[in-house]
């Protein structure tokens, strides 16, 4: 599915949206280019879980975990990954990440998502956001 984003604003409140859709147990990778929009999306699915934390990339620490405490949602954490400066799933599964990607009461979103796919569960979605001009094509 494609959806066009005007601005950041726009991309912001899809990820809003999509996060009212999550369970428990998604992982989402996020792929697009330096500046594409994917950590704008990461805050907007933490807003709609509730996450009420300043979100920004963990690019130098690898990895946040953000505690949901909604009550009416089955999910607990909220793990978000920058693996831009990893190498392969390797690099992903020393920083500990098996840990969360088996658990129903997680979400776990990884940006540059690409990097790393290849260890990654088959159910995980992927997420493409391309910039074009003034506007981003996200790709569901």
């Amino acid at each position: 599915m494609k959806f066009i984003s005007q601005s950041e604003k726009d991309t912001y409140d899809l990820a809003k949206k999509m996060a009212k859709t999550l369970r428990g147990g998604e992982i989402i990778g996020l792929v697009g280019e330096l500046g594409a929009g994917k950590t704008v999306f990461t805050k907007g699915l933490a807003a709609g879980l509730g996450i009420k934390k300043h979100i920004t990339s963990p690019t130098f620490i690898l990895m946040k975990i953000y505690r949901i405490t909604n009550r009416k949602l089955q999910i607990a954490k909220f793990i978000h990954i920058d693996a831009y400066r990893l190498k392969n799933f390797h690099d992903l599964k020393n920083i500990g990440i098996e840990e969360y990607l088996n658990r129903k009461d997680a979400i776990v979103i990884i940006e540059w998502a690409d990097i790393v796919k290849r260890g990654l569960p088959k159910r995980a979605k992927f997420i493409k956001i391309i910039s074009i001009k003034n506007k981003r094509e996200i790709y569901v």
